[in-house]
């Protein structure tokens, strides 16, 4: 299969990337480098994936629309995976046209790649964060999600409505993947897991937010990326039973579909916070703050939908997870 894969620098990028490489996939890899955390980081995570000779990695932006379309002229994929973006919840508050400029524009030029160059099967990032206001738990792909919190969580679900209209109109397969607050090795250092291990590490106070009454559907890396992986191998079909009297929201009678992936188990903040502790052998500092503009207190996902289409459901422990990420973080820092 040769796969095109946005954000291949990227911390879900790199290792989905490096899965398919593995199993002898071709896979073209486009990340611009960008400066919103450690560059080279980044770097280093390609270093892992540019030794296979079945990877080509591109340099460009995926908001320059005749690159994008180069790229897909030339190389001519079967079927691509779009996990560029400009992410996070907070800084979306700071600078919102980054987002506008890479996860809607960028968004459109690589739909439009897909639609003229016969791509089998459009896999695109979404986020839990499209559920918003929601409170109705655990938050299922059939429930509504007209009420976003932040710009971020808005413009992820226009790429879903964006990708809904290009399967109806040009009968191009996508799936939409709603990744539930991601952690593991190779993670990024604007999350609170690699935030909270560097500051507890150097005996700085950690900011606790919503008084540390959060809780997450904390999801291992490599659950995130089978699971992308199983989405990609299952291309998106109708739904024969739609009906246009009572819309479901999670499926289509286009070819087009949406999954979460999460642990289907949340854990609360603080008791992540001990586990990491645990595992350092160290007491973290807790500075403990309101609930941030654009965040919310609880995410929780259904699985139901991806297990009974594709067979899998994530199931990494806190526990096994937290501890692969501090022996990681531990070699790549070369902490004793």
């Amino acid at each position: 299969m040769n796969v095109l894969v946005t954000g291949a620098a990227g911390f879900i990028g790199s290792t989905l990337a490096n899965r398919l490489l593995e199993r002898g996939d071709e896979v073209i890899g486009i990340d611009n480098l960008n400066d919103y955390y450690d560059v080279e980081l980044k770097k280093a995570r390609l270093n892992l994936i540019s030794s296979y000779e079945n990877f080509t990695d591109i340099r460009i932006n995926i908001e320059d629309r005749e690159a994008v379309f180069d790229v897909f002229k030339k190389y001519k994929p079967s079927r691509v995976v779009n996990l560029a973006a400009q992410a996070g919840v907070r800084y979306s508050l700071k600078n919102p046209h980054a987002y506008i400029n890479t996860n809607i524009v960028g968004f459109i030029n690589i739909l439009e790649g897909c639609r003229h160059n016969n791509v089998e099967h459009l896999i695109f990032a979404s986020s839990s964060s499209v559920y918003g206001a929601n409170t109705n738990y655990p938050f299922s792909i059939h429930n509504n999600v007209d009420h976003p919190v932040s710009l971020y969580a808005a413009s992820k679900k226009s790429n879903e409505l964006m990708a809904h209209t290009y399967s109806h109109l040009f009968n191009l397969p996508t799936t939409g993947l709603r990744f539930f607050t991601v952690y593991g090795p190779w993670g990024r250092p604007d999350m609170a897991l690699f935030m909270f291990t560097k500051n507890i590490l150097a005996g700085k106070p950690i900011d606790v937010f919503n008084y540390g009454d959060h809780k997450r559907d904390f999801t291992y890396i490599d659950d995130i990326v089978e699971g992308v992986i199983r989405t990609l191998d299952n291309t998106a079909t109708a739904n024969p039973d739609w009906t246009g009297d009572q819309p479901d929201p999670g499926t289509s009678n286009a070819p087009w579909r949406i999954y979460n992936i999460g642990s289907n188990n949340p854990c609360t903040l603080l008791r992540y916070i001990e586990v990491l502790e645990d595992c350092l052998g160290k007491k973290a500092i807790k500075n403990m703050l309101p609930l941030q503009p654009g965040d919310v207190p609880y995410t929780y996902a259904n699985t139901d939908d991806l297990m009974n289409d594709v067979g899998f459901k994530p199931d990494t422990k806190i526990e096994d997870g937290i501890a692969k990420f501090v022996e990681w973080y531990k070699n790549y820092y070369e902490i004793k």
